[in-house]
């Protein structure tokens, strides 16, 4: 589409961009909404900087995609239902989202998408890599696509914090939520390739960080599957590369996208505020 009220800079040929023009602190009218909102679906991740928000007007962005749900783990920030304070200390060594993945796909209904408004940054490093699931899919063989089309794969909220090394339950801990939440319980099953629902395009839809295995095959016969498209997924030319700037806000589609964040600022505090957006049942 022709943009009017925005300009539209990708950051790289797989997906990214850069939205100028907005001002997120003041309400958005109807046509710079709906150009925002072309971008995301074109680019996956958006990407909106040199924004000074309060956290009401945080949520009230937000909100424009969708209704905003909680993250199950981690308690909201107080005052402010709906944000969470992802935060990484001096002290701590590990990270939260330190891995390729998709948010919360052990939901029944995934979230539509993640937000992240960075507040505090280190001197270097704490880049955010994103992946296009769609060119994961695109580029598979005509077998392989045959194989996986009537596939479910399950997704388990436990396996993330194995993967983590407890990263999770580390935030959960200091936050007072989530210590009493069993995540052998929070598990779904999903369509291993999913029809995105307003596009209509077709993208892979697992994550090293939650799919165990194949619905009906044991997880000893996935894995050599799994492991094959966990490492096709993330090939270099499906990628962007994000470097932060302090109040930047980004948008990325869950339902056809990964992200990783990169754990390389050892010695020094990061703070995002986040806010998930409720999304609609795989198919």
């Amino acid at each position: 589409m022709t943009y009017e009220t925005i300009t539209v800079e990708p950051i790289a040929g797989a997906l990214g961009a850069v939205i100028r023009g907005p001002n997120l602190s003041q309400p958005l009218d109807q046509q710079c909404f709906a150009e925002i909102h072309a971008a995301f679906l074109k680019h996956l991740v958006i990407f909106l900087e040199d924004q000074d928000l309060t956290p009401d007007q945080l949520l009230a962005f937000a909100g424009r995609f969708g209704p905003i749900v909680n993250y199950p783990f981690v308690k909201d920030m107080d005052g402010h239902p709906g944000i969470t304070e992802i935060t990484k200390t001096e002290a701590d060594t590990l990270n939260f989202g330190g891995l390729w993945h998709s948010d919360t796909t052990y939901l029944p209904k995934p979230p539509l998408g993640s937000m992240l408004y960075s507040r505090e940054l280190p001197p270097r490093g704490g880049d955010t890599l994103f992946a296009n699931m769609y060119l994961a899919y695109e580029t598979l063989s005509d077998g392989m696509k045959a194989m996986l089309a009537p596939l479910y794969a399950v997704s388990s909220a436990s396996l993330r914090d194995k993967s983590e090394g407890g990263a999770r339950s580390r935030i959960a801990a200091q936050t007072g939520r989530g210590q009493n939440v069993d995540q052998r319980d929070m598990a779904a099953e999903h369509p291993v390739v999913r029809t995105h629902p307003e596009t209509g395009r077709k993208a892979l839809y697992i994550n090293c960080a939650h799919s165990s295995h194949f619905v009906g095959i044991t997880p000893e016969e996935s894995r050599p599957i799994l492991h094959f498209l966990f490492e096709h997924m993330s090939r270099p030319e499906f990628t962007c590369r994000y470097r932060w700037k302090v109040d930047a806000v980004a948008l990325w589609d869950n339902r056809c996208s990964h992200h990783y964040a990169l754990n390389d600022y050892q010695g020094y505090r990061r703070l995002m505020h986040r806010v998930t957006i409720e999304g609609d049942t795989p198919v």
